[in-house]
């Protein structure tokens, strides 16, 4: 019996761990989880592997940032075996007014959110195409909808990553592989702890999130909102007439 062969970059975030142990649920699978700490990413791998010990799971280290080293380990894990799933969910929420005082914050939350995506994705859609099949998923951010004063640089890095991924879909179109785009809204997740209580909107929970993301995944959809209320959020936000919209203080 075939076991669905699952690699997941950024696996230490919590939407990531609690995609995985959705789809450890849906029967024993071939994980490899990504991390930039291996101590971290070795955590999560022991969690998981008392969930599922009929699965297999292994964990990698990698430079997010290094282009030679994203595309040898790409290419090693997809030289051992077709890779059905890659979810990439790597991400970085910053302060926006540090990033606005210091251009090192800025330059490493536009890297890590968008541009370190797009790396891993592009090395996968390769071998992917090579091989004729497989779902490549990305996790951006309802931020790259519209840029906005209280996080554009968090957003100019995930609207990178939309663009992109729109590109990668135009590019793969009729491969048999296929690219899906994942937008949450704000999630109650360690990275958005600090936003809890501040007035902003309500924290979506951090498992239907997650069981969205699967569905969509499992479902193949190019786009999907995460709640699905942001689809009509940002659409009528994306549609302000700009002398509203630098009237709102978000």
């Amino acid at each position: 019996m075939h076991r669905r062969r699952i690699v997941i970059i950024g696996a230490t975030s919590a939407l990531a761990e609690r995609c995985a142990r959705l789809w450890l649920e849906q029967g024993p699978a071939e994980l490899v989880l990504v991390g930039r700490d291996l101590e971290k990413t070795g955590r999560v791998a022991m969690d998981l592997r008392v969930r599922s010990p009929q699965s297999s799971v292994s964990e990698r280290t990698v430079d997010f940032q290094d282009p030679a080293a994203i595309g040898a380990l790409v290419a090693s894990l997809c030289a051992a075996a077709p890779v059905d799933v890659a979810l990439i969910a790597h991400g970085l929420l910053p302060d926006q007014s540090a990033c606005q005082a210091d251009l090192g914050l800025c330059r490493e939350a536009l890297l890590v959110n968008g541009v370190s995506p797009a790396l891993f994705a592009e090395a996968f859609a390769g071998h992917m195409e090579r091989a004729g099949g497989g779902t490549l998923a990305l996790i951006g951010s309802v931020a790259g909808d519209r840029g906005r004063k209280t996080n554009y640089v968090y957003g100019a890095g995930k609207g990178l990553l939309t663009r992109y991924a729109q590109g990668l879909q135009h590019r793969l179109a009729g491969t048999g592989v296929s690219v899906v785009l994942i937008l949450p809204g704000p999630t109650a997740t360690p990275m958005t702890a600090h936003l809890k209580g501040k007035g902003g909107p309500p924290l979506a929970d951090a498992d239907a999130v997650a069981r969205t993301m699967v569905d969509a995944i499992e479902k193949r959809r190019p786009l999907c909102y995460a709640p699905g209320k942001w689809a009509l959020v940002m659409l009528i936000l994306r549609h302000l007439p700009r002398c509203i919209f630098n009237r709102l203080n978000i």
